[in-house]
């Protein structure tokens, strides 16, 4: 089991600040990592299945959602998808989350809120690949594509979602551009992701210049923070599990980004280098 002296964590903590979520560094990620990470990670080597790779979400009080028995052990990651939509009125609309990641989030919204059609699309191939043949639901589909050149016409959704993704664009603002562009007028951005405090005027501007209208916007590193004490156990098996071959060191960094009680991302949102936001905004 994955454990971590303060110290390390502390160190692993500044490490963070010093290179924040870099968009270089994340792209080559995205490109060549995140493709090894699922096919990994897609439980062909055993044991549990990898379908949330963004945070947990728990509130005080805690929120209760109900859950199918399916959907309990993935709770927490459930639980921030939920308070994302919860307000939108999903039902008989068309969704598009871009980033979508391994098919959790979006599997869980179009069982529970109904959409006429949702679209997942994702930079990594890999994890469209694997989308398809998990998340069999009518009126679903994966397509592979890249958040700042989205393949789909003017005004074709009503509900943009983007989950914790967003830091990894190397063009932020043409990202907010193309979610601008495929919205239909009246339509909602929901969004959420985190950035470095150094960082947060500069996305505050980009948000704000954007051509959407904010209808609210709320720190949320508390829900956050919260959300990874309640998940921390399951992410630590997750990564014990999927990354055992690697050096023990190479584990405990991992846990540094992965929402583990105690990692750097969990100490820099309890002391505010990081902040988490959630937005929703509009299309006039």
């Amino acid at each position: 089991m994955i454990t971590l002296a303060r110290t390390d964590r502390i160190e692993r903590m500044k490490l963070i600040q010093r290179i924040g979520y870099h968009p270089t560094f994340e792209r080559l990620y995205a490109k060549y990592g995140y493709p090894m990470m699922t096919r990994v990670m897609s439980g062909k080597l055993g044991g549990m299945e990898y379908l949330f790779l963004g945070p947990g979400y728990e509130e005080d009080p805690a929120m209760g959602v109900l859950l199918d028995e399916a959907d309990e052990p993935n709770r927490y990651p459930i639980q921030f998808y939920h308070r994302l939509a919860v307000d939108e009125h999903l039902a008989g609309k068309d969704i598009l989350e871009v980033s979508s990641g391994h098919g959790g989030g979006a599997s869980y919204l179009m069982r529970t809120f109904k959409p006429k059609s949702y679209v997942g699309l994702d930079l990594n191939p890999a994890g469209v690949t694997f989308c398809r043949q998990r998340h069999n639901l009518p009126g679903m589909r994966f397509v592979q594509g890249d958040a700042q050149d989205l393949p789909f016409p003017d005004g074709s959704f009503d509900v943009v979602i983007n989950l914790e993704a967003s830091h990894s664009y190397p063009d932020f603002a043409r990202f907010l551009a193309e979610v601008a562009r495929v919205l239909r007028t009246g339509g909602r951005f929901l969004y959420a992701d985190l950035r470095l405090r150094k960082e947060v005027d500069q996305w505050t501007a980009d948000m704000q210049s954007c051509p959407l209208q904010t209808l609210s916007r709320r720190v949320v590193n508390p829900e956050i923070v919260r959300g990874y004490e309640r998940n921390s156990q399951q992410r630590r098996e997750q990564i014990d599990h999927y990354m055992r071959f690697l050096p023990r060191r190479l584990r405990s960094s991992a846990a540094d980004f992965s929402g583990v009680e105690g990692g750097g991302n969990d100490l820099a949102l309890q002391n505010g280098e990081l902040s988490y936001q959630h937005w929703v905004m509009t299309k006039a």
